[in-house]
């Protein structure tokens, strides 16, 4: 049953939408149609005057075919005529049909003045034609009725028109409502994709830069404590092998969401509880840093959990890379009443250092940038730059309730 019906739908959408597409030529075989009816057909019952109701009929039907295209001038050209009618003709002609059909276009196509002038001028040819038509009939009610009909054809016609209009309007509303809906949609999309880009970027910094810096700080101690202890360069080397394989496992999970379809599952995302375990592999990669945690850990969201890890993972990044040889750091957690504050401070040469040495740092500023943007994602805050008395330190506050 479906496909049968289906079947009959789509020719008779496609007819309404050719239809709709060319409506001057809808309106000229309105036109011909009313002619043929109303003038063509009725001439022989007009037998005192065929010649002037022939050229009246037509002169009324013929602005018809202009009726969408420019409602005013046709209804002008209507007028026209009928007042010729009246003055010409003893014959209360068919084809004055056509001004219901002007009254109609001027309220649903015309402007709000003209429909209003459309509806007085029709109340007012009402009135005329039955004065001029029908006052030869001794009784008034007679002559009432068929101004009353008449009268009446005419606040119909009238109706109709404005129902079509607020159609038409209702039509245009909800295309630009969808017109809109779509735009917003394509802004959502491209804000959403510029998020994700700059989220992604986020964490492949994080991950290849402390992996790299953790493999390389691994690679020179094996380096020189391999001459000595060959031990300590087997320890060195496992350590760079399990970190590698770490930074691997993290860039396909990273990537893994650029694929089509999204059906892979990735291990869950890493939080606070795991800080402990990024300071023993930073420890265990020569840096001497300790980690102090003070008070009674608080429910935390996921996103700002793995916000506090990468900036402990990025802070200790850029000690690795920039504090110096012999130094030392420390990782404070704090758990406040409102908020979970974390700070990252060293005692060696720290940015300083580096761009008083010329050194151009890795990511032309990435880390610090990322750092804050996390911080300030879930409504947090961050602060970095050199202590006094040499070093450098983070701060960070991340609020326990998040927007996200």
């Amino acid at each position: 049953m479906l496909p049968s019906v289906a079947g009959v739908d789509r020719p008779l959408d496609r007819s309404t939408d050719r239809l709709h597409r060319h409506p001057f030529a809808v309106d000229i075989a309105l036109a011909a149609g009313v002619w043929f009816f109303t003038v063509l057909l009725t001439i022989d019952t007009y037998w005192q005057s065929q010649g002037s109701a022939f050229l009246v009929g037509t002169l009324l039907v013929v602005p018809l075919a202009w009726r969408r295209r420019a409602p005013v001038p046709a209804a002008a050209a209507v007028v026209a005529a009928g007042l010729l009618e009246l003055v010409v003709l003893d014959d209360f002609l068919v084809a004055n049909v056509s001004a219901l059909f002007m009254v109609y276009a001027l309220a649903a196509y015309g402007p709000r003045w003209a429909a209003q002038a459309g509806l007085a001028l029709g109340l007012v040819g009402a009135a005329l034609a039955a004065l001029r038509y029908f006052s030869d009939y001794s009784d008034v009610i007679v002559l009432a009725a068929n101004a009353m009909a008449i009268g009446v054809s005419v606040v119909a016609a009238w109706a109709l028109g404005n129902l079509r209009r607020a159609r038409v309007q209702r039509l245009t509303d909800l295309e630009e409502r969808a017109r809109l809906l779509e735009l917003e949609r394509d802004q959502e999309m491209r804000l959403a994709a510029s998020t994700e880009r700059a989220r992604i970027a986020r964490e492949l910094h994080d991950v290849v830069a402390h992996s790299l810096s953790v493999v390389i700080a691994q690679a020179d101690g094996g380096r020189y404590a391999g001459k000595a202890d060959p031990a300590a360069a087997t320890d060195a080397l496992e350590a760079i092998a399990a970190t590698g394989r770490q930074a691997l496992t993290d860039m396909r999970s990273l990537l893994g969401v650029l694929r089509e379809g999204g059906g892979e599952e990735y291990a869950p995302q890493p939080d606070v509880d795991a800080i402990p375990a990024l300071v023993e592999d930073v420890r265990a990669s020569g840096l001497d840093v300790d980690l102090i945690v003070e008070g009674e850990p608080q429910p935390l969201p996921a996103g700002p959990q793995l916000a506090a890890y990468r900036i402990v993972q990025e802070s200790l990044t850029n000690v690795l890379k920039h504090a110096g040889p012999a130094s030392r750091a420390w990782v404070r957690l704090q758990w406040r009443t409102d908020a979970l504050e974390l700070s990252v401070l060293d005692d060696g040469r720290g940015a300083s250092a580096a761009l008083s040495s010329g050194t151009a740092s890795d990511g032309q500023g990435q880390g610090l940038r990322g750092m804050r943007e996390r911080a300030q994602l879930h409504r947090g805050r961050l602060e970095a730059g050199p202590r006094h008395g040499g070093g450098f330190g983070v701060h960070a506050a991340l609020p326990y309730g998040s927007r996200r």
